[in-house]
């Protein structure tokens, strides 16, 4: 499923134009997406929670050469599932 059809699923269910769901996604992404960027993280419960972490700087491995290369460190985006979400697909 991509965007396109989230949307469409939206709109089908909430009985509201594509262009309301359109809206609506881009209001919830962007709601998380501006959370996120500030440190902070988003709980929704019985779907999950997205957080921001650290990843340590380190040094890595040309896959090609064999050349040890250093890997910068960067904060990276994680989502833990809850449990509703983690019993429905098991």
């Amino acid at each position: 499923m991509n965007k396109g059809d989230l949307i469409n699923k939206i709109a089908e269910s909430a009985k509201i134009t594509k262009a309301q769901a359109t809206d609506a996604l881009n209001a919830v992404l962007d709601g998380i997406n501006g959370e996120l960027k500030t440190g902070g993280k988003v709980t929704l419960i019985g779907f999950g929670t997205f957080s921001v972490s650290v990843r340590e700087a380190r040094t890595g491995r040309n896959p090609q050469t064999g050349a040890s290369i250093k890997i910068d460190a960067k904060k990276v985006v994680k989502f833990k599932p809850g449990k509703e979400l983690s019993d429905s697909v098991n």
